[in-house]
């Protein structure tokens, strides 16, 4: 009710406005009305329609005039444009009035109105100007980089923010036709390579990176530079188009390590995850942990006819099922509590709710806990694999995707080996069944439980040192939705036996890592906190390669996937199996020797 009197209000004004102005400026230019009176009022009814009609047609009794700007202050031009075409038109016609009269009291209408609109900006300025002077040692200085739309959006709407205490004093861009000029009234004074200059001379608090489409590697990159001046960095999400439309202050936020990954998050085409998922039962084992739940998150939400999820793990499992109770009740869901390792329980599983595609997930995956407990590793990697896959193809499974992992490629350690003997089942079983059987493969997942970036953020909690086991060491990383993506597009692509291997870009250094997340979290490196050499662990290695050089590479319709060439699989790979599954369950020594025949370069270490 209260928006449309303040509308009834403008109409009002604007009438009474134009009623001034038109017998106002025919005293000051006649000093004696009285001779033209009747034929002025008889114009100024239909000037005053005209007038309220004009604005009302240009929007001018519907905007929030809290926030007007250039499109308001243009919309208000062209009414009088057209308003003043009509007086003239009125001059024209009139023995009384003059074109001096038209011009004069179109120019004094307008500009009162135009007052009348950008006063409550004026106000809004004035309070936040007076209320900032009041908190002035919360008052932030801050440098905005990217001058486009969306740093343009994003100045007018921190200067219109009652709540911020930001103040934007300057800006850099890397387009030269925008150095040395103005954007939303502030200047700007250098490219992005002159951050840390620029911070210190301006003495700012902050540096907001106003960039969302920018190339990874640029943004990358000037985080790192924007961090080295000890300001807060913050972003804008990176949701936002060119045209910066939506944005807003609440939009701003802090630098996550995510955005250090320098390369562009992977694109899936959802029409095919749609496609083979909807009206499936779909089983996930491993479901309650970081790559299994994210991908019973996701399932979820694609229509499956019935989801299940196999867990050894009760907590994680009851935590997943209550999240997607909470968010999709009408979701068919089962969540069972089970080992892979159970060969009879698995196949009662799969006899029972005959899964049309299956994810599986389940698996141990620490390499220097595996080192020292290297039975396990066969027992759940290797025999669970065999398991899983098996039931699927004697009980009619369509599709089999098992999350495999770069340290997979000439495993050095038991956790990587026994994952690459699951990708020989995985192409062995492609051939025994009729199930379309794929691998996929993937690096380091930030966030994931295990990882090292929770790691860190407890070290960075206790107050350090952080620990990296060597200053060289690098592995390839990417987000737990980027992993779930390309799981989920691998299913699409399928025809079986693949081993598809993800694009990840170039490898991420550990200490480099380090040294950015402790800047994240507010400390100076190796200042504030100590980044720690502790020594290589029991199977680790330096680098970490993505694929096989037996395997070659193809092209995906998703340029950021590609698929390895399936190998020749030892006709006696079902019966090592079986064998190694023997010596694991009674923990002998020959069990590491059963594994380094079936992966060569696998290299036992003796000091385990």
């Amino acid at each position: 009710m209260n928006k449309y009197l303040k509308s009834v209000g403008y109409v009002l004004l604007d009438m009474l406005v134009t009623f001034v102005s038109y017998f106002l400026i025919l005293r000051v230019l006649t000093y004696d009305i009285g001779w033209v009176i009747e034929d002025a009022f008889t114009y100024l009814l239909i000037g005053m329609g005209v007038v309220v009609f004009l604005n009302f047609i240009l929007g001018l009794y519907t905007g929030i005039w809290m926030y007007a700007g250039f499109w308001e202050a243009i919309r208000i031009g062209c009414s009088a444009i057209l308003a003043l075409f009509f007086n003239l038109f009125v001059a024209a016609i009139s023995e009384s009035l003059s074109v001096e009269w038209a011009i004069i009291t179109t120019f004094f209408t307008y500009i009162i109105i135009f007052i009348t609109r950008f006063l409550p900006r004026l106000k809004n300025s004035l309070k936040k100007y007076l209320n900032k002077k009041a908190v002035a040692d919360g008052y932030k200085k801050v440098l905005l980089v990217g001058a486009g739309s969306t740093g343009a959006t994003l100045i007018r709407e921190i200067r219109n923010s009652y709540v911020s205490d930001m103040d934007p004093v300057a800006a850099l861009d890397d387009d030269p036709n925008k150095i040395k000029r103005y954007v939303s009234g502030i200047k700007v004074v250098g490219n992005t390579r002159e951050i840390e200059y620029f911070a210190k001379k301006l003495g700012v608090h902050e540096i907001i990176i106003a960039m969302p489409s920018a190339d990874k590697k640029v943004v990358s990159r000037i985080i790192f530079d924007a961090q080295k001046t000890g300001c807060k960095v913050k972003t804008v999400s990176g949701i936002f188009s060119n045209s910066g439309a939506g944005v807003s202050v609440s939009d701003i936020k802090d630098v996550s390590i995510d955005d250090l990954l320098g390369r562009e998050q992977i694109k899936v085409n959802l029409d095919d995850i749609l496609g083979y998922i909807e009206g499936k039962t779909v089983l996930v084992t491993g479901g309650g942990g970081s790559i299994g739940s994210e991908l019973c998150r996701q399932i979820a939400t694609h229509n499956p006819q019935k989801l299940i999820i196999v867990d050894i793990y009760e907590n994680n499992a009851y935590d997943i099922e209550q999240e997607l109770i909470r968010n999709l009740p009408n979701l068919n869901l089962l969540v069972l509590i089970a080992s892979v390792r159970d060969k009879k329980k698995i196949d009662n599983i799969f006899e029972t709710y005959k899964p049309e595609i299956v994810f599986h997930a389940a698996a141990h995956k620490h390499v220097p806990l595996m080192e020292t407990s290297p039975n396990e590793a066969v027992k759940n990697n290797v025999i669970g694999t065999f398991n899983v896959t098996d039931a699927a193809g004697r009980n009619g499974t369509q599709r089999f995707v098992l999350i495999s992992t770069d340290k997979a490629v000439n495993p050095t350690n038991i956790m990587g080996a026994t994952k690459r003997i699951c990708e020989m089942i995985i192409q062995a079983m492609d051939k025994k069944y009729d199930t379309e059987y794929v691998a996929v493969r993937f690096g380091n997942v930030l966030g994931s439980n295990g990882s090292v970036i929770p790691l860190f953020k407890k070290q960075i909690k206790n107050g350090g040192p952080v620990t990296v086991t060597h200053k060289d060491i690098v592995r390839y990383f990417m987000t737990i939705p980027e992993a779930v993506s390309l799981v989920l597009q691998a299913g699409a692509y399928a025809k079986g036996g693949e081993i598809f291997v993800l694009n990840m870009g170039e490898p991420v250094r550990i200490y480099d890592l380090a040294e950015n997340l402790i800047r994240l979290s507010g400390f100076e490196p190796n200042v504030d906190i100590d980044i720690k050499i502790i020594g290589l662990r029991p199977g680790e290695k330096l680098y970490e390669e993505r694929l096989m050089e037996e395997e070659g590479l193809q092209e995906t319709e998703n340029k950021m996937i590609s698929i390895g060439k399936p190998l020749e699989i030892n006709k006696n790979l079902f019966t090592k199996i079986k064998e190694l599954g023997k010596e694991a369950i009674e923990e002998t020594d020959k069990m590491k020797e059963l594994v380094s025949e079936l992966v060569p370069t696998y290299k036992i270490d003796k000091r385990n």
